[in-house]
């Protein structure tokens, strides 16, 4: 589906995975022993999308579900979540994929992923996007796992093509080999990636994956080496580290939580650094912005529903702490 004329651009256009979350209500119990789930929308970028939104952002998705029961429901929950779902189509021949996760706080949140016999969302093909609201969109957000297979692969390359390195053009590392039926294609592939996004987001394994290099200063500089003008280097329990092309660094040390789920965390923080980007923050309080989303989403349960608003924020940055009492719906 194209643009209609005269729609505003979007803030956010994020493009890649979407799925099922089904998360034990028991923490701290394995799954055998599991007694029940709840369900959520998950999938890295989806989440992005949301939680952009929940600050205000006018976002869509560009992905694909299956024909099915639980495809019908992640319409429903991005409508719910305020992103425009236009670019959101069915594959007949494949499921919604499904992740089960385990969760053992702090530190120990198993995966457990269903996508076969394959993802709907890796049959993104070139000739579906809307190109015009790509090139159009103030930010756009796309992850290593929409390389890790055609005709997704192509798309994404050719979606960030599109952009022509301007706005904000984001690159999410997202590398979880288990989605990769080659993983030693990835190093190439984030190569072609990175030469047309203008940022950069990743774990220190993941910029080892994209760089060779795993040491924070230093696999920032090889992304900046690798054409992008910021990037983003997590470091778990150390906190987050940012460098610019034009010099300038920023650091952000972890905020104290209570960790319940770690998953989520990491779309918290890509939402709202794409935000404070686009509000035109400085990069100091851009990290230190995303830092806190991401540590209050780890505080609760689930990933979207999770999401914080811009007052939960600025109550975490306050207060010092990312557990913040979850809004009543």
């Amino acid at each position: 589906m194209e643009t209609e004329p005269g729609t505003e651009p979007y803030d956010l256009i994020t493009m890649g995975r979407i799925g099922v979350d089904l998360y034990p209500l028991q923490v701290g119990v394995a799954l055998p022993e599991v007694e029940s789930f709840g369900k959520f929308l998950g999938g890295s970028p989806s989440n992005v999308a949301v939680a952009a939104a929940r600050l205000g952002r006018r976002t869509a998705v560009v992905t694909r579900t299956g024909a099915d029961p639980f495809g019908a429901y992640l319409h429903r929950e991005l409508r719910a979540f305020g992103v425009d779902d236009r670019w959101v189509s069915a594959v007949e021949a494949y499921p919604t994929p499904v992740t089960f996760c385990e969760i053992f706080p702090p530190d120990d949140f198993p995966l457990y992923f269903y996508r076969q016999p394959r993802a709907p969302d890796l049959e993104i093909h070139p000739h579906e996007l809307d190109l015009a609201a790509i090139r159009a969109a103030r930010a756009f957000w796309v992850t290593g796992t929409g390389l890790s297979a055609e005709p997704s692969r192509t798309s994404t390359l050719g979606a960030l093509r599109e952009r022509g390195r301007e706005g904000l053009t984001v690159l999410d590392l997202d590398w979880r080999p288990v989605l990769w039926p080659h993983p030693g294609e990835a190093p190439a592939l984030y190569r072609a990636a990175l030469a047309h996004a203008t940022v950069a987001v990743g774990n220190l394994e993941e910029c080892e994956v994209a760089t060779g290099e795993r040491e924070p200063y230093a696999a920032a500089r090889a992304l900046l080496a690798a054409g992008v003008r910021l990037a983003v280097v997590k470091q778990g329990p150390k906190g987050v580290f940012a460098m610019s092309a034009a010099g300038e660094n920023a650091e952000a040390e972890p905020l104290p939580v209570e960790v319940v789920n770690g998953l989520g965390a990491g779309d918290a923080f890509g939402g709202a650094l794409c935000h404070g980007l686009l509000a035109g923050w400085d990069l100091d309080r851009t990290i230190r912005a995303a830092n806190a989303a991401g540590a209050i989403v780890a505080g609760r349960l689930a990933c979207s529903p999770a999401m914080p608003y811009a007052d939960e924020i600025d109550l975490a940055l306050a207060r010092g702490t990312g557990s913040i009492p979850e809004r009543t719906p």
